[in-house]
């Protein structure tokens, strides 16, 4: 006691893992309710994936979440303008690459096109029928990545999310979220995400 750390030689230790640590909610008992999260909401615990990878531990913790990513199908994709960047595109692209079909809203895939990505056009529920979630009804989408803004968002958006738990569709918000996705399926897909003792990853530290 007393003492600063930096009197104490400690050195940087290395780690050849990575972890990820994941909130768990209640929504899938909640099928109803809209699932957006407010100050109020609170988790029912918190799970973490480890592995040798970013994208696998990032896998594992989705998983363990009870969100367990695809490794096949279709991506639903709509999103903001402000989200439409080089890391959505690219989030898309390893999708592709991977083996996903995607469907895209008409302004995302206006997006898509112009980065090379290829996507399918798909209506949302103000524009017409047969539209996103007829697509989500009859089990043709397996990953959603959405991130709502605009007039009809907050309709058309509430409805998906719905959908998305009732199907227990894998929801992704975010454009960081997307990309961390994508690895995390190929990663997957590349891994089968071995298995290994927290004593192994602890005698690896240097």
């Amino acid at each position: 006691l007393g003492k600063k750390i930096s009197d104490m030689n400690l050195k940087p230790r290395k780690y050849s893992h990575f972890g990820v640590k994941e909130s768990v909610f209640p929504f899938y008992m909640f099928q109803e309710v809209d699932p957006v999260l407010g100050p109020e909401m609170r988790s029912t615990g918190e799970v973490m994936g480890i592995a040798d990878s970013f994208g696998l531990a990032y896998f594992k913790a989705q998983e363990a979440a009870n969100a367990k990513l695809p490794t096949k199908g279709t991506v639903l994709i709509t999103v903001a303008d402000k989200d439409k960047k080089k890391n959505v595109a690219e989030a898309a692209r390893r999708l592709r690459k991977i083996g996903f079909n995607i469907f895209a809203t008409e302004g995302t895939k206006k997006f898509l096109d112009k980065h090379n990505v290829e996507a399918e056009l798909i209506k949302k529920m103000h524009e017409g029928r047969p539209n996103i979630i007829d697509a989500i009804n009859n089990k043709e989408i397996t990953l959603i990545i959405n991130t709502p803004v605009g007039k009809h968002a907050a309709y058309d958006d509430s409805y998906i999310r719905k959908s998305a738990i009732k199907y227990k569709i894998p929801y992704i918000t975010t454009p960081a979220a997307a990309i961390a996705a994508a690895e995390g399926i190929k990663s997957y897909l590349e891994n089968k995400g071995d298995v290994k003792s927290l004593q192994e990853y602890h005698s690896e530290i240097t």
